[in-house]
């Protein structure tokens, strides 16, 4: 939690908004190498493992946009092609893993009472995909992905969607990430934010962009979402 912290959320949260990869699921190895793996197949500039995994959690094409500003509608469009095919086959031998204390603290939250879902902007089929591999799927009520909304991260539309299929308000509802975006998308819905420091994003970032918390392991929801 953040230095002098404390817990003013208490019995109010009732409902938590997720991130997924670098919050729930260890994906940087196996997306980084699928960026690169992607800009060589279709000879465009390299690109460093720092500058691939800085856009980590924008939609697909907001990566390659990020990455390569000058290029065309349809490069981006060939670069999220092929990317989304060889990370497919990536997954046979580059399995995510969830992070420590994940599965624990989802379950610790779930008899709490408390609701759980995931925004994301991987696609929704992926993130079908993989919550079901890595056995945490039936933690959860509702999934957005960016294929589900108009505007995505750090919009507050994955939120504010997720606010109403739950009937939730954003008072009593916490967004948990490791980006920025996550974080601005939290804030823009009104709902309070918590940073994740083991994932992608640098502390500085989460602090920068208003975290209400900042914690250094999963587990540490549990003290921020009392009984």
């Amino acid at each position: 939690m953040k230095p002098g912290g404390r817990n003013v959320i208490g019995n109010q949260i009732k409902l938590l908004i997720f991130d997924f990869d670098g919050t729930l699921g260890d994906t940087r190895g196996t997306i980084v190498t699928t960026m690169q793996m992607t800009i060589a197949e279709l000879g465009l500039p390299g690109r460093s493992d720092a500058d691939c995994a800085s856009t980590i959690g924008l939609p697909l094409d907001g990566c390659f946009e990020a990455l390569f500003p000058s290029v065309g509608k349809e490069t981006v469009r060939r670069c999220t092609d092929t990317y989304r095919r060889i990370f497919q086959e990536n997954l046979q031998s580059m399995k995510p893993q969830v992070f420590a204390g994940v599965k624990e603290t989802l379950s610790a939250l779930k008899e709490r009472g408390c609701m759980l879902t995931i925004a994301s902007s991987r696609w929704h089929q992926s993130l079908l995909e993989l919550t079901r591999d890595l056995g945490i799927a039936g933690y959860f009520s509702y999934l957005v992905g960016a294929d589900d909304v108009e505007k995505a991260k750090p919009h507050p539309e994955p939120v504010l969607k997720t606010l109403s299929a739950m009937g939730v308000s954003a008072s009593q509802s916490l967004v948990v990430g490791d980006m920025s975006v996550d974080i601005l998308m939290g804030a823009g819905a009104g709902a309070k934010t918590c940073g994740v420091t083991y994932g992608n994003g640098k502390r500085n970032e989460l602090e920068e962009a208003g975290a209400d918390y900042i914690i250094q392991r999963i587990d540490q929801l549990l003290e921020i979402v009392s009984v």
